[in-house]
């Protein structure tokens, strides 16, 4: 067998000629507590599920949605498209039944890999496909029919086939499927092998969900890439991190600020930085957390900003303070204000690392050169063109530059929020919480959350607070099943009377200001599973503030 590491590979323009380079490849390519595949297997159990896609296929776009856990089927199959030339598109299993059934019809699947858990929650939708669309990894039958389509490995698709369909939400509260070719995959893998040190030696554990960019994009492209190791694990556990990292011996993992939370929640132990891991790649996690992690666990952590269908922004420099994101990547990325299209000042900051001028420097990020990067958004031009002005490509998000050169994120723009890492639409939630008969108006805003990202905050008006039944409404929530799992409001706010515009729209923009800064009565659910609220007390907004200044964001509280 040929030593892969003996001598570097050409770079490759497209994700099925990556895969065709690991043919004989028998370093560990794919891992889980169960079992171990080769590359060289990993190929081929690819190439066997392609040769069944391209039977199963019909009329239309080639779309095969997958809604399953990390488990060694959804990396086949990521295989099995790019060598068959389909498109996967993963679905989100925390969405509400009725955004997921939105979901699956909008993209148009013509074939949904799962189990007989996501099977059971299929059945109950309208998606208008026969039975015979429908593959569940965990029926006996299934791997028979993968079986019987083993043969040599060959790709029937090149750079320009569309491999990746990925969920986001937009300022509309629509569903959005970015669209990402195979060559601009390719393209992202060489991009973090380089800026984040990727190597074949490593061992890259995948807690994070493989229906989300970031464990595709940061970690099994790179990985595919290099010839390193993939580890899986059905779900992200904070209790089971650590056993997992040093069973697999993992020296790379990816996270989203939340996990990293609820990493650090768990009992410190004096051997914690007994580990293998070498660095981590992530998005919003505190300053904080992020050097309590490398102090606890002996790591080293990379923060990014980026996103699904934009092109990155920031460039690593070790001289970057640690709340910044980076330099800008190239001259092309500015902050700009929207409404004259000129750079905005650069931040002024003051001791605490605040900015002083935020009128002048805060804007929208943009890169000038990003619509050479962005492949669009699947059936939704009016996204595309929101994307897309004087032709620049727009982030919707927000940042600014201070005076010494260094770029950082200032938060979101539009009815959308970040939880846990993922886009969270604020127009579906209000369409839910307005549907109980005690609500009159509802607005749904994300507030700072002490450690990272947003909190969902939702405000309700009400004829008579004080008679208001919270727990019924709490009831009321956890039986919406198009709201989902991230959808559930953190804290409430019950009033009389809204602020209201002038064409009696909810002033939503003061509500966000003041947060649980207010006179009326606040709600609070703190823990997980199904919400309860408890009265939002002084002492409690007390110890809320201390939590938000030892993760050091006290400007946000």
């Amino acid at each position: 067998m040929t030593d892969l590491s003996a001598a570097p590979v050409e770079r490759r323009a497209d994700i099925a000629t990556l895969l065709l380079d690991r043919l004989g490849d028998q370093r560990l390519g794919l891992r889980t507590r169960e079992r171990d595949w080769t590359w060289d297997a990993v190929v081929r159990e690819s190439a066997a599920r392609a040769e069944l896609a391209r039977e199963l296929r019909r009329e239309g776009p080639f779309h095969i949605g997958v809604l399953l856990d990390n488990v060694p089927d959804f990396v086949f199959w990521l295989g099995a498209a790019a060598l068959s030339g389909a498109t996967v598109a993963g679905i989100n299993p925390t969405r509400g039944n009725t955004q997921l059934a939105a979901d699956i019809r909008y993209v148009d699947c013509q074939l949904i890999v799962t189990d007989a858990a996501g099977m059971g929650r299929l059945r109950a939708l309208e998606l208008d496909l026969a039975p015979d669309r429908f593959l569940l990894v965990d029926d006996p039958a299934y791997l028979d029919r993968v079986a019987a389509h083993r043969t040599e490995p060959v790709a029937h698709a090149g750079p320009e086939a569309l491999l990746l369909l990925l969920f986001t939400s937009g300022t509309t509260g629509t569903s959005k499927a970015v669209k990402c070719t195979q060559r601009r995959l390719a393209a992202i893998a060489y991009g973090a092998s380089d800026k984040f040190g990727h190597l074949r030696a490593d061992v890259d554990y995948c807690c994070m969900p493989l229906f989300h960019g970031n464990a595709i994009m940061a970690l099994w492209a790179p990985a595919l890439a290099n010839g390193a190791t993939v580890c899986l694990t059905p779900k992200f556990s904070a209790s089971g991190f650590l056993s997992d990292v040093r069973y697999f011996g993992a020296t790379f993992f990816t996270y989203v600020g939340k996990a990293l939370g609820y990493l650090l929640a768990t009992p410190e132990a004096p051997d914690d930085a007994d580990n293998t891991l070498v660095r981590g790649f992530g998005t919003e996690a505190s300053v904080a957390d992020q050097a309590d992690f490398r102090r606890r666990f002996g790591a080293e952590l990379f923060e990014g900003y980026g996103s699904s269908e934009g092109p990155a922004l920031a460039a690593l420099d070790p001289q970057a303070p640690p709340s910044a994101l980076g330099r800008p990547a190239h001259p092309g990325v500015a902050v700009v204000n929207p409404e004259t299209l000129n750079d905005c000042a650069r931040a002024v900051l003051d001791e605490y690392g605040r900015v002083t001028n935020p009128d002048e420097a805060v804007g929208e990020m943009i890169d000038k050169a990003g619509a050479l990067v962005f492949e669009g958004y699947y059936k939704n031009d009016a996204a595309d063109a929101e994307r897309l002005r004087n032709g620049w490509y727009w982030t919707g998000d927000l940042g600014y530059i201070d005076e010494a050169g260094f770029l950082y994120f200032a938060g979101r723009k539009g009815d959308w929020l970040r939880v846990d890492g993922e886009n969270t639409s604020t127009l579906l939630i209000e369409q839910v919480i307005r549907r109980h008969p005690a609500v009159i108006a509802a607005a749904v805003y994300g507030v700072p959350d002490p450690r990272s990202g947003d909190q969902v905050m939702a405000a309700v008006e009400v004829a008579d607070p004080a008679v208001f039944e919270v727990a019924e409404f709490a009831e009321f929530l956890s039986a919406q099943d198009d709201l989902g799992s991230k959808g559930a409001p953190r804290l409430l706010r019950v009033s009389a009377e809204l602020p209201v515009t002038g064409s009696n729209k909810v002033l939503k923009r003061q509500l966000q200001q003041q947060r649980w800064h207010t006179d009326e009565p606040i709600y609070r659910w703190a823990g997980r599973g199904k919400p309860e609220y408890e009265p939002f007390t002084e002492t409690d907004k007390f110890q809320l503030k201390a939590e938000f200044a030892t993760f050091g964001r006290g400007n946000l509280f």
